[in-house]
């Protein structure tokens, strides 16, 4: 039971240590980058597609699948696309024991893949808005330092790929997807800015690309999705076109939103405490841990009131388990601290015999609840408890930026930089330098600190153009 690292001080270290204290995965496959998803952790996996499905489909999209491996003769179709992802690529070049005449990707994302069928499945007006979305594995040969969750070679992605009549509808979706993304943070009870991409730093082949980006202590920041819009810019090279009422061709406008296993490393890195992780209930494995407190005498008694109340939970929907190991209580609570199971329900003697439970939720708050009202009390418990996590982490969220107006001020940056910027690259690049990271570029939002009109660039001085930008480094 060895002390996790200081969150503050070592944030890195404090992360790895508490997914490995969780046991969400297994780093020691002999890949590079290619975790195994252990049985909590694919469950916590599970929770969260439920969620992004639940969210994308209200918005209309269904679910399709396409093949993870793409012909080099389609992935090179798009030429700024490829660009951005060449030396990222896994490729296929041998079927068997003989070399293959066409050259195939490992998957870095599906543009390539679903935009050839695009180009079938869409004739007519009558064939648009075309939303679909699926779950899959993409992989990346990526040379950095890979960290379980944020920075892996093999991802757990969620992608939407729309086609849409004309650019005014494409914008639509776009804000749509903003609409979904919003209820989905909701549910993880994660605090995020949208914020607008620079021209450099956009997806390639992009109109424009959105992020979502969340402060996690210093100058750090995750990025948890991404949505873009693309105008025609695969369209025309994939032919996806479509008969207007008119009887015209013309060209679909695409979009796409992309979300990955990033979300739960960001669920850990936010709301993680000296424990160990702190989940919240839309996502737990389980939402509520049992545990039997057993004595002598009592034992049998003991164990009939926990499993009744773990069968009258999950009646109600509940996940739940009965942690019946032979143990010491101190052990079993240790043990779903780290993987921050959001309530225990201690049942001993006492509790056995006046029809109660003692419930801990993972922020410590200890409360006695009823057998006659279980179901309602443990709703409202869990209810509780992610609007106190919420509110922790908004307040964190908003104390994690802080206004610099001079280059110097971003070296060595304890919190993430609000800045004015005039739009021009080099002195994006100027900023990026400074602070040892990136510019993330301008929020789609207002931000969570009172902030007047931008001043001068920060690097150059210019007063033509400036707009508030956000400095950071990318976990």
């Amino acid at each position: 039971m060895a002390d996790l690292p200081d969150k503050t001080a070592a944030l890195i270290d404090w992360y790895l240590a508490a997914v490995d204290a969780a046991e969400l995965t297994d780093k020691r496959y002999p890949v590079k980058g290619m975790n195994v998803w252990t049985a909590y952790g694919l469950s916590a996996r599970r929770n969260l597609d439920a969620v992004m499905i639940r969210e994308i489909e209200a918005t209309g999209s269904r679910a399709v699948e396409f093949p993870a491996l793409i012909p080099r003769t389609e992935f090179v179709k798009e030429s700024e696309h490829i660009k951005g992802f060449e030396d990222e690529v896994f490729w296929v070049t041998r079927g068997g024991g003989s070399d293959l005449d066409i050259p195939l990707a490992l998957r870095p994302t599906s543009e390539t893949a679903i935009y050839p069928i695009f180009a079938l499945w869409v004739r007519s007006h009558r064939d648009l808005p075309l939303n679909v979305y699926q779950i899959v594995n993409t992989f990346r040969s990526d040379t950095k330092t890979t960290r379980p969750f944020l920075r892996v070679r093999e991802i757990h992605f969620f992608e939407e790929h729309t086609c849409q009549v004309d650019e005014s509808a494409a914008t639509e979706r776009v804000r749509s997807n903003l609409a979904a993304f919003r209820k989905m943070a909701e549910a993880l009870c994660l605090p995020y800015l949208t914020i607008r991409r620079p021209e450099w730093d956009k997806f390639p082949g992009a109109f424009y690309s959105l992020a979502f980006d969340t402060p996690v202590g210093g100058a750090q920041t995750i990025q948890s999705g991404t949505v873009h819009h693309y105008r025609e810019n695969f369209s025309r090279p994939y032919e996806i076109r479509y008969e207007a009422a008119d009887g015209s061709q013309r060209f679909v406008h695409q979009t796409t939103f992309g979300l990955s296993e990033r979300l739960l490393g960001a669920v850990v890195a936010i709301h993680g405490d000296a424990k160990g992780a702190v989940l919240p209930a839309a996502i737990a494995p389980y939402e509520v841990v049992i545990v039997p407190i057993l004595a002598a005498g009592a034992g049998e008694a003991v164990l009939a009131a926990a499993r009744g109340y773990a069968d009258r939970l999950r009646r109600h929907g509940r996940r739940v388990h009965v942690d019946e190991r032979d143990d010491r209580p101190g052990a079993k609570y240790y043990h779903w601290e780290t993987r921050g199971v959001p309530l225990r329900l201690d049942v001993g003697p006492r509790e056995a015999q006046t029809g109660t439970a003692t419930a801990v939720d993972r922020l410590g708050r200890r409360s006695t609840v009823s057998s006659a009202s279980l179901e309602s009390e443990v709703h409202g418990i869990l209810l509780d408890f992610d609007r106190t996590l919420r509110e922790r982490a908004r307040a964190a969220f908003t104390e994690r930026f802080s206004v610099a107006t001079t280059l110097p001020e971003l070296t060595g940056s304890k919190t993430v930089r609000v800045l004015a910027w005039c739009g021009k690259e080099e002195c994006g690049h100027a900023i990026e330098t400074a602070i040892a990271g990136g510019l993330l570029g301008t929020p789609e939002e207002e931000l969570p600190i009172p902030l007047g009109d931008p001043g001068p660039c920060i690097a150059c001085g210019s007063t033509e153009t400036p707009k508030w930008a956000i400095a950071a480094q990318p976990l």
